[in-house]
């Protein structure tokens, strides 16, 4: 007799965290389903005079390509959002990282912990999920003036949802609000797992009730998986 088929998971996220995703999940034992709701689109920017910066902070994978693509220099000290961003800027190459190990609140504390009267300048996404300069100031950081670039968009893809799926994992609010305005009526027999309360509020407002990471972090949204769907079968 063979063992179940593995359950299957649904990828929203954009390439290529979603491969990186998919082989986690695939060491799980789960079935990754990629169906991309949103696709990065690289921007090309007019840089600023990066010698007038004493640091760069990147709160994303995405916005540390998007701006190793436009420059070779490799001489700021970077604060990363997480640990994912943080080994992405040491893959391209810059030496000096340092990992907030949280969301925009935690980098926010680090970079106001670590700097005064210093400018950093923060590559981002052109539509942001949070508002840096804002958390900044929350922070209570000490004549930190920070300068947004936008690096790169993130645009709707038109990829069906999968035919069948036993749950679904959200990086980002905008990919909820995406899953909930396409797929709502798929949901309710389904798992939901979002990375942050950030991330489910869009499905929240629809009166789902999403998991939420204890950490936003992957490690965590992974980690509330295996114990929910070790008690359901497959979806029908």
């Amino acid at each position: 007799m063979t063992g179940a088929a593995p359950l299957r998971v649904w990828i929203t996220r954009a390439e290529p965290g979603a491969s990186r995703t998919a082989a986690r999940l695939r060491d799980m034992g789960l079935e990754p389903i990629i169906a991309s709701l949103l696709a990065v689109e690289p921007l090309t920017p007019v840089l600023p005079d990066l010698a007038t910066f004493n640091a760069l902070a990147f709160t994303s994978p995405n916005g540390v390509a998007a701006f190793a693509a436009l420059t070779p220099r490799r001489d700021h000290p970077v604060f990363a959002v997480g640990d994912a961003t943080a080994q992405a800027a040491s893959a391209v190459g810059f030496p000096d990282v340092r990992s907030a190990q949280g969301d925009l609140a935690a980098l926010a504390r680090l970079i106001a912990e670590s700097l005064s009267e210093a400018a950093i300048l923060i590559p981002q996404a052109e539509t942001p999920a949070g508002d840096m300069t804002a958390a900044l100031t929350r922070a209570g950081a000490r004549g930190v003036t920070a300068h947004l670039l936008s690096t790169y968009r993130t645009n709707p893809t038109t990829q069906p949802a999968p035919p069948a799926f036993d749950a679904v994992l959200i990086h980002s609010p905008r990919a909820a609000k995406l899953l909930g305005d396409r797929h709502a009526g798929r949901l309710n027999d389904v798992e939901v797992a979002c990375i942050s309360p950030a991330a489910a509020a869009p499905l929240a407002a629809l009166g789902l009730h999403p998991l939420i990471a204890t950490d936003p972090n992957e490690a965590a949204l992974l980690a509330i998986l295996n114990p929910t769907l070790g008690k359901r079968g497959r979806a029908v």
